[in-house]
Order: structure tokens, then sequence, then C-alpha cells
């Protein structure tokens, strides 16, 4: 083999891992809410659990990505551990799916019938049909197509090209005499575990074993251990990806690493013995790329097999490797991990949004009450929940950001924007819920009251406040856009009510009837109950415009207002008649 050989086998190994990388993306693009969101309905059963685990990676092709995908739902308390150790021993067999996809390479004979099978013949066509997809169709489930169709025929011209690159290392010496150590069995388990640890693919390594076929020289002998080593490499990237997650997250990792190396250890030494008893002929048989399939699929299937029953054994194990102790683990509720997976990154931060959203509205309610009934419990809860909303504030926005750099679909990144935009809503509201709290603990500690008209007028629109806050809040935890359409209605009858209720405060005060102190205060009060209306405003129109995809705040308004004049006219009439000041 000369340095031209080298090339082709090295440029065939990078369009081979390019290609299986490109048609991963596409698939788990293409399978959208629908396939991730299967894995967060999981049962305690076990053949539920396996048979989602099998289904989801024979789908996007990567026992790896979805392993990656259960520890971080795991750490995200998204999915037990329990439930995960079935998820992970369907993946492993899952994965076997790959095998006899590449193994239509290797079919022979001049039939037309039995060429049209072999890939080569017909991913030219899905090249074409590929390229045309993605880059001359505006949509976006067509370009996820075109991508899967790409990365399927690069993968394909990979591996011909490192089969046609390896081909004639069958007749150098040196390289038979190189196989011949891997029919060690044990030497055989650790060549194939380091190989997939350094790819962090055993589908990908197993397209290279097939492609190694091609030199005649791959005997099941040498094939056996490989792809029993295979098997544990593959752990590596959910180890890696365990780092700085949880202690549930970091054991659901270590089952995947148990599974395949108990597996493994127990069928290495079974081939041993038994060959050792009973000299099976097939050994010294040269490797192809059926029997490898074969191989790859039954002993994933026989140690599932072997384990499914004891996987609360595993889970034991993993709990004795990493036990429990006094000081509870803190669910991080935002996992980086899932950034793979943005369909469900998004539904995660969706559910963080909403815990956010019920806080602000928590906190509006109980500022409310201190007015007339001040308490220091009640003002202590009022500052934790501001103080939460500023640090959900903080670890979404730079979680969504972060998300949004990502290869998220039109409507991902709609949603995406949407809460982005959202969470500072909810925050604002919350800190003008401290600032309501703030001005109550200054008239209670100075031992001053509004009158009785003005505590009247307060609460009047403070009801109208909290409704808005109610609705807005609500639409959002619905998404109901209908909903939220009852808001801005509600916000001009709050912003009459303001003036309103200014124009009785300079009435009070030129009658003495108030002090200026107080006065100020009740400004301050007015003013902050108009932005809080605001909010709410801001809230209802995000949710409308992002409906069609928009985030244009004025364009909405002027919609509201006069495309739907009559809608809002009754509306408002309703809400004006309510909180009417009397």
């Amino acid at each position: 083999m000369d340095i031209f050989g080298v090339l082709e086998l090295i440029g065939g190994l990078a369009l081979f891992l390019f290609g299986m990388s490109m048609m991963g993306t596409g698939l788990e693009k293409s399978a959208g809410n629908k396939l991730k969101g299967l894995l967060e309905n999981l049962t305690s059963k076990k053949m539920n659990g396996f048979m989602m685990g099998l289904g989801v990676t024979s789908i996007i092709q990567s026992s790896s990505a979805t392993t990656v995908m259960v520890v971080g739902f795991v750490n995200s308390g998204i999915m037990t551990l329990k439930q995960a150790i079935h998820v992970i021993m369907g993946a492993n067999v899952g994965t076997t799916v790959t095998a006899w996809i590449l193994s239509l390479t290797g079919i022979k004979g001049s039939n037309i019938f039995l060429q049209m099978l072999k890939p080569s013949s017909f991913t030219p066509i899905l090249a074409l049909i590929g390229i045309i997809f993605y880059l001359f169709i505006n949509n976006e489930r067509k370009k996820d197509i075109g991508l899967i169709m790409l990365g399927f025929a690069t993968l394909i011209y990979g591996m011909e090209a490192m089969s046609a690159a390896v081909e004639p290392l069958g007749q150098v010496e040196g390289f038979r005499n190189l196989l011949l150590l891997f029919s060690n069995p044990l030497l055989g388990v650790l060549v194939g575990a380091v190989v997939t640890g350094i790819i962090q693919s055993s589908s990908a390594a197993v397209g290279i074993l097939l492609a190694l076929s091609a030199t005649g020289q791959i005997t099941m002998g040498t094939a056996i251990p490989l792809i029993m080593g295979m098997n544990i490499g593959t752990c590596v990237t959910a180890l890696l990806s365990s780092i700085g997650t949880n202690k549930n997250a970091r054991r659901a990792a270590l089952v995947h690493l148990y599974f395949n190396v108990i597996g493994s250890l127990v069928f290495t030494i079974l081939f041993i013995v038994a060959n050792q008893i009973f000299d099976f002929a097939f050994v010294d048989q040269a490797a192809n790329h059926v029997l490898i399939a074969i191989t790859h699929s039954g002993f994933n299937i026989l140690c599932t097999s072997l384990l499914l029953p004891f996987s609360g054994l595993l889970e034991k194990l993993a709990y004795k490797t990493i036990p429990e102790d006094s000081k509870q683990d803190k669910v991080l509720l935002l996992d980086p991990r899932l950034f793979s997976t943005p369909t469900i990154a998004l539904r995660r931060s969706r559910e963080v949004a909403q815990e956010m959203a019920l806080t602000s509205r928590e906190a509006i309610r109980q500022a409310f009450t201190l007015l007339d009934d001040f308490d220091d419990k009640v003002a202590q809860a009022i500052k934790d929940a501001e103080q939460q909303t500023d640090q959900y504030e903080d670890a979404l926005g730079t979680y969504l950001v972060k998300l949004s750099s990502q290869n998220l679909s039109a409507r991902d990144t709609t949603e995406a924007a949407k809460l982005l935009f959202l969470i500072g809503e909810f925050e604002r509201i919350a800190d003008y819920a401290m600032a309501v709290s703030d001005s109550a603990r200054e008239m209670y500690e100075k031992k001053i009251q509004f009158s009785e008209q003005a505590r009247k007028e307060l609460a009047i629109m403070m009801a109208a406040v909290e409704e808005s806050a109610e609705i807005a809040i609500q639409a959002f935890l619905d998404n109901d856009v209908l909903l939220a359409t009852k808001v801005d209605p509600l916000a001009e009858v709050i912003d009459e009510l303001k003036s309103t209720l200014k124009k009785q405060h300079i009435a009070r005060l030129q009658c003495n009837e108030c002090t200026i102190e107080l006065g100020f205060i009740f400004s301050d009060f007015t003013t902050v109950l108009e932005r809080i209306s605001g909010h709410c405003s801001n809230i209802a129109g995000c949710i409308i415009e992002m409906s069609h995809e928009s985030l244009s705040m004025h364009d909405y308004l002027y919609k509201a207002k006069n495309e739907q004049s009559n809608i809002f006219a009754e509306q408002y009439e309703e809400y004006a008649k309510k909180y009417a000041i009397v």
C-alpha cells in the first residue's frame, strides 16, 4: 500500500465519519417534537423503556446520542435512573441497524436487482435529490430530508473509498501478521474498545471493520472480539457527557458502562471456553459484511436478554459506586447536554419559564396584601421570590442565548426568542412586587396610612392590575392567544384609572386630606401599578404576535385597536364598568 493508498484511506474515513454525522444531524432534526417527547413519557415498565430506546436509536442512528440525551434527562429530573437503564439497553440493540444498512455495500452478483440493492447504485440519485432539497427548496423539513440523503450518500462513498483503499492490504504479509495478533480475544476486545473510544461511535467503528473485511483477511475469530470491544468503547461519550452532572446522571452513564463491560466480559469468556471445547470451524472463516452485521446484532441482543432481568442489580451497583450522602443533590434544571436535542432543551426552558411566571404572579398577589396588613414573613417571601426570578432570568437567559446558537429549526428559533423576551417581563413584574413591598414597609415603620378614600381607589386599581397579571400569565401557561387578547383592553382601563387617581390625589392634597409624604408614596404606588400592567400587556402581545412568528408590539397594538376594534371596545367597556371609581 503506497502513500496514495493511505491518502485514499484517510479521505474515505473522513467522508464516512462526516457522512454519518451529517445523516445523524438530519435524522435528529427531522424527528422533531414527537420522537424526543416519547422519551419523557416513559413508564417504569422495562419493555416500554427498552422499546423506546431501540426505536429512537434506530431512527437517529446513534446509541451515543441517545445515551447522552438520557444522561441529560436524568440530570434535569425528566427521567428516573430506573427508566434510563431500560432505554440504554434498547439503545444498544437499536444501534445495530447501522451495520445492516452498511452491509448492503457488500452485495455481490451480476443480477440487475441485486445490483440495484447496492447503495453505490442508488446513492448518486439520493445525492442529487438531497442537494436539490437542501439548496433549492425553502422548506425546513425538506432541507432536513435533503441533509439525511446527502449524509447517507457521503458515508457510502466514504465506505466504498475505504474498502477500495484497504483491499490491496490483503496481499501484504505484514498486515496479515498484524491481524493475527487481534485473534487473541482479550487483545481484540481492548483494540475494539480503544478505537471506538477515540472516534466515539460504535456504528462508525463497525463501518471501519466492514471496510477492512474487504481485504479478505479479517476472520470471524478476529471480528467477534473487536465487536465486543466496540460496545465498551462507545461508553466514552456518555461518560464524558456526565462530567459536572448530578449523581443520578453520573449513575446513568455508569450503568451504560457496566452493561457493556459485563456483557462483553461474559460473552468473551463464553466464546473462549466454548471455542476451546468445540473448536468452532467458523472462527477461521473470512468475515463478510453480512456476518459482521449478524454478529453485531446477535451480541447486543444476547447481552440485553442476559442483563435486562437484572436491571435492578445494575441500578444498585451504580448506587454502590456513587453512594447517596445526607446532603440532597440539587437538580440542575437547565442542562447544556440537552443542546444536542433542541426540542427537549426548549421544552425544559419553557418549564423553567413557567415556574418563573408563577413565582412572579404569586409575588404580586402577596405584595398587594401588605398595604392593609403588613407582615414581615410575607415581605421576606416576596424578597425571596424577586431574588429567585433574578436567578432564573440569568440562568435561563444565558441558556437560551447559547441554545439559539445551535442549529435550530424555524419553529424552535421562534420559541427561543419568545421565551427570551418573556423572562425579562416576568423578572420586571417581580421587581415591582418588591417595590410595592418596600413602600408598604415604609408606611408600616413610619406608622402612616392613606386616607379611606385613597385606600379604596388603590384597591380598585390593584384588583384590576392583579386580574391583568392573572390573565397574561395564564395565557402564557396555556399558550392561549384568545385569553391574551383580553389584556390590552384592561390595560387601557388601568391607564385611565391612574389618571383618575392622580386627579383625586391632587384634590386631596389641596384640601389637606393628604400629606406631601403620603402623596409621594401614593404616586409611586400608582406608577408601579401602571408599569406592572404595561409588562402584562407586553406578555400578552408577545404571545399573540409570536403565534404569527413576529415580535412587533407596535403592530399588535395597532391591529388590536383598529382591525378588531369592536371586540376591543366591548372588552374595554366591560372592564371600565367592573373597575369604575365611585
